[in-house]
């Protein structure tokens, strides 16, 4: 039989994955002049980047300097170094220090992003030396949806339990209006103008379209790629590189039920969100215990790690975490479904919240960063543990997917996923745990809690850790006794927002081989690679920011290789059989 010849396809450019990384690439070599194609397996774009925070951990933006913010090249280094430890990278670390800003300025400049300094938000150990109480992080301003025009439907959605009456986006200023709403007038006109525009939306379209956060962050990246000629093709999968004398010169594609070859003349990037859903990730877990719950989407299976292999590109090795944590909750629907909330910033550090482990005990301060918080349970052989509070901190707070008062949380209480007695010793038996241990922890923690010092593990004893309590409540915003019936639980399991361990690359994100040589034409940007914080979490935004910043350094390295009048010698990609 004749052999079947594959569809071609011509690019400048193909990027790998939609995610935050992939589309700063993408509209950055297209608003150079490149031909760009996106080529995303999932059916709607955005990737985990796309149900994050938002936010971006960079330092010296031109938002910082008009602020005052008094930092240095040599703080950032110290404080990184303590965090990091023995896998500092200088090189990556110094391209991130020195690109990370001009990367922002650039995107802002020539693309629709924008970003905002956060007035105040701590690194995740503001006591270590070289960290800073506020001017490294900042957030995603809002933008409106509409925007993108036919591809704002393709846009991947946050989880329901991420938005409000089934589909309205907030951010963290909105949430702490929401959470003050019966405490001030002011709180009240946001949140009242907020619903007023997420009901006229809703008249025309299937959710709101004042997006915020990762939503905002994706559509804004997205709409300018698109505006200057970048092609979207969703559910289509990566299947093998193109290898052409030595060169990453393409990839073939799986279609719309065939394969077709796509010839790319400055490269192909991979940013497709790396491994953590896929059956890799269990061997890269310390303790392969079920169930892990991680945040990334089904699509997020390890393929750049596949295709790397083929070229003998190097893999990470000796990370502190292979991946980024945060406990997570799970709500088993009726229908089948599973509904994932990662306890990120809502919850975990107010006051009159506590963890406690399968015996009942308290083995952590729970106002730390998600990423402490899972590494304790690790640390401790703890696989899942239970959130609890009080009533008075429901109805302020609310509690995972349970909303605070006035909300009727019953529904999530008959599906199991968040458990009710009118006592604490109630409870505990309801939940498992040994009611005579879990009092004893509730009588240390409240003597502790009303005196506002936590004596044992130091709940809202930095100041990151107040910044994430409740700022109206004194003497400390993490602390308040258990003490008003019912009392709530919801389990907590390890989970995680994405790996961390990845493709080894140089300064200009070009995956390096075996050997440490660059493989001309292979780049990886995002989760696929190997995050130059090996594992650590500094401070919010710490995958973002790098995400931005080696996403802008890989499409300005493929458009001057391209511009270049002749050709260094290119270092060839080992093949493997």
């Amino acid at each position: 039989m004749p052999t079947l010849e594959l569809a071609q396809h011509n690019f400048d450019l193909v990027v790998l994955g939609s995610g935050a990384a992939g589309f700063a690439t993408a509209a950055t070599a297209a608003r150079r002049g490149l031909k760009v194609l996106v080529v995303e397996k999932a059916e709607h774009f955005g990737g985990t980047s796309a149900i994050s925070g938002g936010a971006v951990w960079l330092y010296g933006t031109d938002q910082a300097r008009a602020a005052g913010v008094k930092d240095s090249p040599e703080a950032i280094r110290t404080y990184l170094k303590q965090v990091i430890g023995d896998g500092y990278d200088p090189a990556l670390i110094d391209a991130f220090i020195e690109h990370g800003h001009q990367a922002l300025r650039w995107l802002e400049q020539n693309t629709e992003l924008r970003y905002a300094l956060r007035p105040y938000s701590p690194d995740y150990y503001p006591d270590a030396p070289g960290a800073t109480q506020f001017g490294r992080a900042l957030e995603m301003v809002e933008y409106d949806g509409k925007q993108l025009g036919p591809h704002f439907n393709d846009l991947q959605m946050p989880p329901p339990g991420m938005l409000l009456f089934g589909g309205m986006m907030v951010n963290r200023v909105d949430i702490q209006h929401f959470l003050s709403i019966r405490r001030s007038p002011r709180s009240l006109w946001h949140c009242l103008k907020l619903m007023a525009r997420y009901a006229r939306d809703r008249l025309h379209h299937p959710r709101g379209t004042r997006l915020t956060t990762g939503n905002a962050l994706i559509a804004r990246l997205a709409s300018s790629a698109f505006a200057h000629g970048t092609q979207l093709w969703l559910r289509s999968e990566a299947v093998e590189l193109i290898v052409e004398r030595g060169v990453v010169a393409g990839v073939v594609v799986q279609r719309e039920g065939r394969r077709e070859r796509v010839l790319a003349r400055g490269g192909v990037v991979c940013a497709m969100g790396g491994f953590a859903a896929g059956a890799l990730a269990d061997s890269y877990r310390p303790v392969r215990q079920a169930p892990h719950l991680t945040m990334s989407p089904p699509t997020n299976d390890g393929a750049a790690l596949r295709l790397g292999q083929a070229v003998a590109a190097a893999q990470g090795e000796g990370l502190v975490a292979n991946f980024f944590w945060a406990p997570v909750s799970e709500l088993r629907h009726a229908s089948g479904e599973h509904e994932r909330f990662p306890h990120l910033v809502t919850d975990r550090a107010k006051p009159g919240v506590i963890a406690v482990n399968p015996d009942g005990r308290r083995f952590v301060n729970e106002s730390d960063s998600y990423h402490h918080f899972v590494q304790t349970m690790f640390a401790n052989g703890i696989a899942s543990c239970w959130l609890v509070c009080d009533a008075e901190a429901m109805n302020r707070y609310g509690l995972g997917l349970a909303r605070p008062k006035p909300v009727d949380n019953q529904a999530l209480i008959d599906a199991g996923y968040l458990h009710r007695a009118t006592t604490a010793q109630a409870l505990a038996q309801a939940i498992g745990v040994d009611p005579q241990v879990f009092m004893q922890t509730l009588e240390q923690f409240n003597t502790d809690a009303r005196n506002g010092i936590d004596r044992a593990f130091g709940k809202g004893g930095n100041s990151y850790n107040r910044y994430m309590g409740d700022p109206q409540h004194t003497p400390n915003p993490c602390l308040a006794p258990l003490t008003r019936g019912p009392f709530y639980a919801i389990r907590l399991h390890t989970g995680d927002l994405g790996s961390a361990c990845g493709l080894v690359t140089n300064a200009d994100a070009n995956v390096l081989n075996r050997n440490g040589h660059p493989i001309t034409g292979l780049y990886a940007v995002g989760n696929d690679m190997n995050s130059l914080m090996k594992g650590t979490y500094p401070g919010p935004g710490i995958t973002l920011g790098p995400a931005l910043t080696f996403g802008w350094l890989a499409a300005n390295h493929i458009v001057a290789r391209l511009q270049a009048p002749t050709t260094h010698r290119e270092t060839p990609a080992c093949t493997t059989n």
